[in-house]
């Protein structure tokens, strides 16, 4: 059985990936899956963004769904970020499944070099300056998703589609 090492401690894997993914001479991007058209957001239905895939003639795009990445499946009830806890409308806590998944993007990002994450406006993942207020009534308040969160604590600049910088397209 092949032996997986870990970020950082010489995993040559990390290191090919990281190579192969500077060909294009730019850093790579951590994106939405979703807006790049993957059926993976919490009803199924991709939130493809144009704008958003045309960078890929430009960067590299790395697509991450941090909620898939901390086990939940697709379809999934629909989340909402209430302080630091993550509920579904029916009040089950999904955190610990939102922490996971930001984790292992983080994870993801440091093997990869990502300095930089375009992710899902409003999402309680994703969302970077609004997320839903946890009441399930649509209203928008100041705050993070999860993974923004935890990127942004690590280093990485976090936008949204609604707010691509200008250097990207």
């Amino acid at each position: 059985m092949m032996q997986y090492g870990t970020p950082g401690s010489g995993d040559s894997r990390a290191a090919a990936m990281k190579g192969f993914f500077m060909q294009k001479n730019s850093e790579p991007v951590l994106v939405s899956a979703c807006l790049l058209g993957l059926r993976c957001r919490y009803d199924g239905v991709p939130k493809t963004d144009e704008r958003v895939c045309a960078l890929a003639k430009s960067c590299v795009l790395i697509p991450v769904c941090p909620e898939q990445l901390g086990g939940l499946p697709t379809p999934r009830p629909a989340s909402e970020r209430s302080g630091d806890r993550v509920l579904t409308k029916d009040g089950t806590t999904v955190t610990d499944a939102f922490c996971r998944g930001a984790e292992e993007t983080l994870l993801l990002a440091r093997m990869l070099g990502c300095k930089t994450a375009i992710l899902k406006a409003n999402s309680p993942s994703c969302g970077c300056g609004t997320v839903y207020d946890g009441t399930f009534s649509g209203r928008l308040v100041p705050g993070d998703g999860v993974t923004a969160e935890l990127l942004k604590k690590n280093g990485i600049s976090v936008y949204t589609e609604e707010t691509v910088p200008d250097q990207f397209v």
